[in-house]
């Protein structure tokens, strides 16, 4: 399903850990790390493209994530011709996709690569937020640049609104928010 002007419409996933750490996938026999992503089918809205593609990337659930976030407006990249199947070219430019900003509040090991007989990644990793984006494919770095710049936002938002060591409320054994340390 394209667009107009040969764009097709996406979701991409910035998933968060308790210290704002984001999900890198491994793509399968490759050696390129990127956020999970995928195309939003005739008649999904993005929020269900994205709870589908997590589940199917990453075997998580929507009881395991919370929504920080998401873009605007459509973020777009081009795919560079020799990367698209010939029967495509002059029709297909490229991905426009809405991201969005999870928490995991479930635990790692719930994160299941292999939950669909279609896996995409072959190994995952949590790296930091603001992670040097050159091990990802040259022509999708300024949409993730894009995407983490729009959204690092609500990761305060979430800091902010999520009781302290401390507060009222909070028993002695929580665990502390992002910027506590013991």
């Amino acid at each position: 399903m394209l667009d107009r002007e040969g764009y097709r419409p996406n979701v991409g996933i910035i998933l968060c850990n308790a210290k704002n750490e984001v999900f890198w996938g491994k793509r399968i026999r490759e050696h390129s790390w990127q956020f999970p992503q995928g195309g939003i089918k005739r008649g999904e809205t993005p929020e269900q493209a994205m709870y589908r593609e997590l589940y199917e990337e990453v075997g998580l659930l929507p009881e395991h994530v919370r929504i920080l976030g998401r873009t605007k407006g459509w973020l777009r990249y081009e795919v560079p011709t020799h990367w698209i199947k010939r029967e495509w070219r002059g029709s297909y430019k490229g991905q426009k996709q809405i991201w969005f900003l999870l928490r995991l509040v479930g635990r790692d090991n719930d994160v299941c690569l292999r939950a669909t007989n279609k896996p995409e990644f072959d190994a995952w990793r949590w790296n930091d937020y603001w992670v040097p984006l050159d091990s990802v494919i040259e022509f999708k770095r300024s949409v993730y640049e894009q995407a983490l710049n729009e959204l690092v936002r609500f990761l305060d938002l979430d800091r902010r609104a999520r009781p302290r060591r401390g507060d009222a409320g909070m028993l002695s054994g929580d665990a502390p928010v992002m910027g506590d340390r013991e």
